[in-house]
């Protein structure tokens, strides 16, 4: 007989809170082994003792079958001494010195807590909370590590003995479940009117979804925070809605109970499917049907509804109630956070609200429900939030501990540690004063769940973001700036596991200069510790500044003057017809003046101008509006677009962007369609792109492209670009784990500081 052996097992990675420890409990004694499993701050420990062939097994196993939420990131093991325990138990939390456990986001409902919550005869039955090791809150409810529960929210629910019994019961899918309850013990639902008087009901679940199908608005308080709720086919509602939330025609995301509901309104395909139904359960964006069914106030003007499956309980006890869908959009008015207290949900959904739905259990942290959209054949973020966040992005080389602020709209922070990046979850645009206080409670809770005590702070660097002064305001840190376009570019290469130099194309509305102008075409020769300028759109006017993001015929104008100088008068077009000639007037001596009038190369705001000149958007009522209505009204791609050019200046190419405005005029006399007129163009862009890279690809030898910034939020441009970039010999970098808008500016600002850093000493 072979003798005895023992070990010793660190595992780090998402291994709290999932049921890894039942899961290492059950491994044990199916190969006869004995010893211990415990938490601790930096993962989990194991001692294993028994037959080398056991705790072979047990190894192999351990990695190859974990439970289906864990993520293990790494296996220490080292041969250990004899200790002859009498068998294999769970043992209580240790803390130690180091914290490097990673925590779980928020999951969806599992299969088996649901056929529980349904079945009469179960002691569960429509029990809102119900949870187990394989499903439910996590990052939302956490206030400290270990992930134990007295350091959640659940902390002020006592355990009735039943629920007890399963807690500690390695056997049982609950054991060590922290938010386990049932209704004798844990948290309740209470349905209030919005002056805050109780409606009393023996199901205020049902009573909420019989005041939803009369038309009213309701409250909903979920995992990441509250929900305004209202039918989805209820036109008169929504319009409402759109008044009180302040949300005149940015789509709103709905809820349908099942894929049988979302098949009768909406197109899918079997990969839209599969992250429907993932655990992570994000908002994804599918093809409206022609006959969509629900009301046209959902998503007007636009080829797409968001949607989702429900996520928790409370959800499917809702939905269950013959809606076709629910509009559950964001629990706060424009530009706020959402709502997560209950007594901020009562004042500052008052007036939104009819109703508000609320339970007892806090929530620690907002987080914002995820949107994704398949492109390019991969998964695309344009928000990455609840459900993915705080799993860190894998760097390929190790970092030291730094925060990094975001940029100003799209807000995220990220903190790193060694190769993990930690990008938080959607903190929003820092416009205001509340979500300011977001982003600093966020980067205090991660900075304390991670145990990361950041030596470096890197900031955009426009002076006046809320984000820079915060980082500037913060002593005995190291304080690095990086520009915007640079920081976008980084970030894709950090996410690719990339050195470069890359050739980066960062496009996007707005980002700060190293100039001083309004970038947003940017072409860069890049690596993460600086860049070089290669190319972009030569510049025009802004007239009004921020105005012209919010009113395109503004932009339309100043290309306009741009291609044609003082002739542009003359164009007999509709969209000088129909635009005020006083404000004309002002806008052109805006543009020679120079008066409120920044300089800009921003790909968006050509995006704008030949919106506006096309007939398509004068004004927006959020961001990149234009643009998308643009990119929608494509049509097929041409096999040509329009003609293009450009000039050098100090090695830095410009694209001069009259030939394209006046080719797209000239197709708008002629009686061309706007959905022609928007192929073309988008035609051209990628022609145009593709040369400049190969130009810059041959003059430097560099063959690999980083495509980044929320101008790839646009399907066609970034499928083309890949296509036609691939074709050419180029290996093409996209994102695929973090979004490309302004959600992915942390992460690039975090691994280009690090690089600044270490080059400066």
């Amino acid at each position: 007989m072979n003798a005895k052996q023992a070990r010793r097992l660190k595992v780090h990675g998402i291994v709290q809170g999932v049921g890894f420890r039942p899961f290492v409990y059950q491994l044990a004694h199916r190969h006869h082994l004995v010893g211990q499993v415990a938490n601790t701050s930096e993962g989990v420990t194991i001692f294993i003792e028994g037959d080398p062939a056991g705790i072979d097994g047990f190894c192999h196993e351990l990695k190859e079958k974990a439970p289906p939420l864990s993520k293990i990131t790494s296996v220490i093991a080292h041969q250990a001494p004899l200790k002859s325990p009498s068998a294999f138990t769970i043992v209580t939390s240790r803390t130690t010195n180091q914290r490097a456990t990673l925590i779980s986001p928020d999951t969806s409902v599992c299969a088996d807590c649901l056929s529980e919550m349904f079945d009469k005869n179960d002691p569960r039955f429509g029990y809102p909370f119900i949870n187990c090791t394989n499903c439910g809150p996590r990052y939302t409810i956490i206030k400290d590590i270990p992930y134990d529960r007295p350091k959640t929210s659940m902390k002020h629910f006592r355990m009735c003995p039943a629920c007890q019994a399963e807690y500690e019961d390695p056997a049982s899918r609950r054991f060590h479940a922290q938010p386990n309850a049932c209704p004798a013990c844990g948290p309740q639902v209470a349905l209030f009117t919005n002056q805050k008087e109780i409606v009393v009901a023996t199901d205020p679940i049902a009573t909420t979804a019989e005041l939803l199908k009369k038309g009213y608005i309701v409250a909903v308080k979920g995992l990441g925070g509250f929900h305004l709720a209202a039918d989805a086919q209820n036109q008169d509602t929504l319009k409402r809605l759109r008044k009180k939330k302040n949300r005149e025609e940015k789509p709103f995301a709905v809820m349908s109970f099942d894929l049988d509901k979302v098949s009768r309104f909406a197109h899918t395909t079997p990969a839209e499917v599969t992250l429907l139904n993932s655990p992570n359960r994000p908002i994804v964006l599918l093809k409206k049907k022609k006959s969509p069914l629900l009301a046209p106030a959902v998503a007007p003007r636009n080829q797409y509804f968001g949607v989702m499956l429900p996520y928790t309980p409370l959800h499917y006890l809702l939905l269950r109630n013959d809606f076709l869908a629910l509009v559950m959009t964001s629990g706060n008015l424009s530009d706020e956070p959402i709502c997560i207290d209950n007594d901020d949900a009562f004042e500052r959904l008052k007036n939104i609200a009819d109703y508000l739905l609320i339970h007892d259990r806090d929530i620690y942290l907002r987080s914002d429900d995820s949107i994704v959209r398949k492109a390019a054949g991969a998964t695309r973020f344009i928000r990455r939030s609840r459900g993915y966040v705080p799993v860190p992005v894998f760097l390929k080389n190790p970092l030291p501990p730094i925060l990094a602020c975001g940029a100003e709209l799209k807000n995220t922070i990220c903190l790193t540690r060694n190769n993990q990046a930690f990008v938080s979850q959607h903190v929003g645009d820092l416009e205001n004063l509340e979500t300011y206080r977001f982003m600093e409670l966020t980067i205090n809770h991660l900075k304390r769940i991670l145990d990361i005590k950041p030596e470096i702070i890197a900031h955009d660097m426009h002076p006046d973001y809320l984000s820079t002064q915060y980082a500037t305001s913060q002593s005995r840190l190291t304080k690095v700036a990086v520009q915007h376009h640079h920081a976008h570019v980084v970030s894709c290469m950090a996410e690719n596991k990339k050195d470069g130099p890359v050739i980066g194309l960062a496009f996007d509305g707005t980002g700060y200069g190293a100039d001083g102008n309004i970038w947003g075409s940017e072409i860069l020769i890049c690596s993460p510790a600086d860049f070089k300028r290669a190319a972009h759109i030569a510049y025009v006017p802004m007239p009004g500044a921020s105005a012209a993001i919010r009113q395109p015929w503004r932009m339309g104008l100043s290309y306009l003057i741009d291609a044609y100088g003082d002739t542009f008068r003359d164009l007999n077009i509709p969209f000088l017809d129909q635009t005020n000639k006083s404000k004309i007037e002002t806008v052109q001596a805006m543009c020679a003046r120079r008066f409120n009038a920044p300089l800009t190369s921003s790909l968006g705001r050509l995006f704008d101008a030949v919106a506006a000149i096309i007939g398509l958007r004068n004004d927006v009522h959020y961001e990149g509006q234009a643009a998308m209505e643009l990119e929608m009204a494509a049509c097929d791609l041409p096999d040509h677009g329009y003609g293009f050019d450009f000039k050098t200046t100090a090695n830095i190419r410009q694209i001069l962007p009259g030939p394209i405005i006046t080719s797209v005029v000239t197709d708008l006399k002629k009686g061309i369609s706007i959905a022609q007129i928007s192929a073309k163009f988008h035609k051209t862009l990628i022609d145009l792109f593709a040369h400049l890279c190969t130009e810059i690809g041959n003059d430097t030898g560099i063959r690999q492209v980083a495509l980044s910034g929320g101008s790839f939020q646009n399907t066609i441009l970034l499928e083309g670009l890949i296509q036609i970039l691939e074709k050419k010999g180029f290996e093409v970098l996209s994102h695929s784990e973090l979004p490309c808008n302004d959600g992915d500016i942390a992460l690039g600002q975090a691994v280009a500081a690090a690089a600044i850093v270490a080059k400066d000493k």
